[in-house]
């Protein structure tokens, strides 16, 4: 937990963003000498991601991060802050709020969601999940292919303002519009009485693109490995777009955003 009030974010996306099991390194240790001299000048450092919180905290062990962060927002929506011994828990009532909302979500819009897994399953080769959980989800057999489909359910969504949906590359999963990655980025933001003056926020993929905005994050940026849709996204909100991948591209732009660079 933060030693007292941070002063800003640092916020950014885990797979692709502060890590790339493909790259070498996976983790270039000189992000965590950053991170952590940021962080002695009242930055709060906090990993934003569609992992669960426990696949989250194998993935810091995993991938040598060697330290752990201030917040957790887990499954682009959960907020956590470690408590005693390390064991993590809810950060404010916004958990529970969302659980909630979800719930509700995936009872009120049964049949939206039904005619959505009708297009699917009838009209592409998509697949349409259902988990252990009742969750409900697309995999698609390419990002063209998901990208029809989206302007399918965006076309819903202007009936259904409260379905929403968490998109990385060829994977979708709904969920209540209400929360995101941006979303609960702000809500972090206003418990800990800052606003997105004060935010830093960085990652790769669709599900990134909520807190990707001026509206959580005044400071925005993505590595040379996003996608080419993010890429274009950020450069048109004013962010920058670094020149290398993951974690040596995270180094770029906190130098070009906290020390002055160009």
């Amino acid at each position: 937990m933060a030693a007292r009030k941070p002063a800003f974010i640092l916020c950014f996306d885990f797979d692709g963003t502060l890590v790339n099991p493909e790259g070498q390194p996976v983790f270039h240790p000189g992000l965590g000498q950053m991170i952590q001299q940021l962080r002695a000048q009242g930055a709060a450092w906090v990993i934003n991601t569609g992992r669960s919180l426990e696949q989250t905290l194998q993935g810091i062990g995993q991938h040598g991060l060697f330290m752990e962060p201030d917040y957790i927002i887990a499954q682009e929506c959960d907020i956590y802050q470690p408590g005693f011994f390390s064991k993590w828990k809810d950060f404010g009532p916004w958990n529970r709020s969302a659980r909630r909302d979800h719930k509700h979500f995936m009872r009120n819009h049964r049949k939206v969601l039904d005619l959505i897994r009708q297009k699917v399953e009838t009209e592409s080769r998509a697949e349409f999940l259902e988990g252990d959980f009742g969750e409900l989800g697309i995999v698609a057999t390419s990002n063209e292919e998901l990208d029809a489909l989206c302007v399918f359910i965006d076309a819903l969504a202007q009936q259904s303002p409260d379905l929403g949906y968490h998109r990385n590359g060829i994977y979708l999963r709904f969920s209540h519009s209400g929360y995101s990655k941006g979303t609960a980025l702000g809500e972090l933001s206003r418990l800990l009485g800052l606003d997105a003056s004060r935010c830093f926020a960085g990652g790769d993929n669709f599900n990134d693109l909520s807190m990707l905005t001026p509206r959580f994050a005044r400071q925005i940026a993505c590595p040379s490995n996003a996608l080419e849709p993010v890429k274009a996204i950020v450069r048109e909100r004013g962010g920058f777009v670094a020149n290398r991948p993951a974690s040596e591209g995270m180094m770029e732009a906190l130098t070009h955003f906290f020390r002055g660079g160009s």
